[in-house]
């Protein structure tokens, strides 16, 4: 039995408790996460919210890549988003390794360097700062009054506020 095999077996389980009320696609808070992918960082239980509350875009490090970009942009002028959660972590795996010596170690395992950016960073705090400052930079994100960053400490569980 793989991971992949209990994980249908749980979606199984949650189709048969599933409540059939139909939620709409716009986020009803209005508000879309990025986030860290980290497993130790679960966004929805650490700010409390449910199926159809927010977006939740997540990838290496949650910083503004072009992709986030894109992803934000669709929340914010087609989906009815209005502010954005940036969310990244201590111990996070983008924290330190320079994006050369990431290029090299995926060279070593796969024998191809990647074509785009791998956005590692030294400084957590100026990652944040970095990430929400690029968000208010952007003209695909227009509502740019409620844009705020946080690191999740994942020894404790605290979230806090970088400004």
């Amino acid at each position: 039995m793989t991971a992949t095999d209990d994980l249908l077996r749980n979606a199984e389980a949650y189709a048969q408790r599933f409540d059939k009320h139909e939620l709409p696609a716009p986020p009803a808070r209005r508000v879309a996460v990025l986030a860290c992918m980290d497993a130790r960082l679960a966004p929805m239980r650490l700010l409390g919210l449910q199926e159809g509350d927010a977006h939740v875009i997540r990838n290496a490090g949650g910083v503004v890549s072009d992709d986030a970009i894109r992803s934000l942009a669709i929340s914010q002028n087609l989906m009815g988003t209005r502010e954005i959660v940036v969310i990244q972590h201590t111990g996070c795996g983008m924290l330190m390794p320079t994006d050369d010596h990431m290029r090299r170690k995926l060279k070593e395992a796969i024998g191809e360097e990647p074509a785009w950016p791998l956005h590692t960073f030294s400084d957590l705090e100026h990652s944040v700062r970095e990430t929400v400052d690029r968000l208010h930079r952007t003209p695909f994100i227009p509502h740019k009054g409620s844009i705020r960053g946080f690191v999740y400490e994942v020894e404790t569980g605290k979230l806090r506020e970088v400004t």
